[in-house]
């Protein structure tokens, strides 16, 4: 697989899992990338949903990427502190394009105090039956979630102490 170079802008897509385009962001930046990881950085970022109606992110944003875990971070600086949106998905492609995901609607998310909510199961449950989810998908998305819910207990990966700040420092020599 290529890697996405720091420093370069790209778009990222989410798809559902029946290949259906579900949203895109434009122009963020990567400010590491590797064929296992991919850390961007947006602010204000253009966003495209799938019926055509787009909207702006509201703040800064770290975002993490893993090519073998089945989910990804979002780590979003906000006045009263840090709040993370993770979406239950799969593990990340890069290609010429843009970096891909699969979104399977489950989301965690995390606020600055590191206590976290479990979202939109109910959806999921729509999906899974619409898209036809094969039993074993099930079982890996699940596991993921309780996977990552110990990385927050554990402040490990993109929630250590420090690892938002660093990278929104980085972000920063970017833009000035």
């Amino acid at each position: 697989m290529v890697a996405p170079r720091a420093g370069s802008k790209i778009q990222i897509h989410s798809y559902k899992h029946d290949g259906n385009l579900h949203r895109v962001w434009e122009n963020s930046l990567v400010l590491k990338g590797t064929e296992m990881i991919v850390i961007g950085a947006n602010d204000k970022t253009l966003v495209t949903e799938s019926d055509g109606r787009t909207w702006y992110t509201r703040e800064p944003a770290i975002c993490y990427f893993h090519a073998k875990h089945w989910f990804n971070v979002i780590g979003m600086l906000r006045d009263d502190g840090i709040y993370y949106y993770c979406n239950i998905s799969s593990p990340f492609v890069f290609d010429d394009e843009a970096l891909k995901y699969i979104d399977y609607d489950l989301d965690l998310k995390i606020y600055p105090d590191m206590t976290f909510d479990l979202l939109d199961e109910d959806e999921y449950e729509i999906h899974k039956i619409e898209m036809n989810y094969p039993v074993v998908l099930d079982r890996i998305l699940y596991n993921n979630i309780e996977y990552l819910k110990r990385w927050v207990t554990q402040r490990k990966g993109p929630f250590s102490p420090g690892f938002v700040d660093q990278w929104y420092e980085r972000f920063l020599t970017y833009r000035f």
